[in-house]
């Protein structure tokens, strides 16, 4: 890659050259370098430190020990919370503010460089700030938001006005042969003799014909049953069966039952 885009602020080509060999093989996949800015002492500063500022990071270099050293202080977006910087005599002083830890400075910056330093910075913070913004997803809705149904009309009930209890009318049976009203008790009285003719049966002069009664069924034959002394030595009997007198017992108990018969 060209460094002429580097050397457009007065920075020397050399330094520039050795500065990006250095810090190309640390960047990452998709990031790229912007603006390197170098610092001019005064004095004769063979190897000058530098800030590099790519479109993911920042990187301060400082070299020591005659070159053969070189010591990194490298922020990612995330890290820094500002930068700032003061135009003195010679050059500016840029300043690196981070969430945590102490701010670094880089003195003796040309106040060019300082300037485009500080727009690159500046415009990367904010479009830090705003993707974070734009990072906060608004709540999904769901796949299917069923569409609330709205509550059916009620009807009202009508309300229906009390009427008022209707009139016992009194009703009067008119009698066409004695043409005189019949009263309600004499028209209930009609209807149930009435009633009751129309209900009793009528009876023929003949006699109805005999029933044929089924014979009776003839009497079991009755068990005779057994007399008392028949049972007691029944009883008796089983008691010896089971062994709860003995022969002797049993014998005289006998005896005496035979001796009532």
């Amino acid at each position: 890659m060209s460094i002429d885009k580097f050397i457009q602020d007065g920075q020397d080509s050399k330094v520039v050259e050795k500065i990006y060999a250095k810090i190309v093989d640390m960047l990452t996949s998709g990031e790229s370098l912007n603006y390197i800015a170098l610092q001019k002492k005064p004095a004769v500063t063979i190897l000058p430190d530098s800030i590099t500022v790519s479109n993911k990071r920042i990187f301060l270099c400082e070299f020591t020990k005659l070159g053969l050293a070189t010591n990194f202080e490298i922020f990612s977006w995330t890290d820094i919370k500002d930068i700032a910087f003061k135009e003195e005599i010679f050059g500016s002083k840029v300043t690196v503010i981070p969430f945590t830890g102490e701010n670094l400075t880089i003195d003796y910056i040309p106040k060019v460089q300082a300037r485009k330093l500080y727009q690159l910075i500046k415009e990367s913070l904010e479009k830090k700030e705003t993707n974070a913004k734009e990072g906060i997803k608004a709540p999904e809705k769901p796949a299917f938001q069923a569409t609330p149904t709205p509550p059916a009309p009620t009807t009202p009930t009508p309300v229906v006005p009390a009427t008022e209890p209707e009139q016992i009318k009194r009703v009067s049976f008119f009698d066409e042969e004695t043409e005189r009203p019949e009263t309600l008790n004499e028209r209930l009285a009609n209807k149930s003799e009435e009633s009751f003719q129309a209900s009793t049966p009528s009876y023929s002069s003949t006699p109805p014909a005999p029933a044929i009664i089924p014979p009776a069924p003839a009497p079991a034959p009755v068990k005779e049953e057994d007399d008392e002394i028949t049972v007691k030595l029944k009883k008796l009997k089983t008691l010896y069966d089971k062994q709860l007198i003995t022969q002797a017992e049993y014998e005289n108990k006998k005896s005496d039952l035979l001796d009532q018969l």
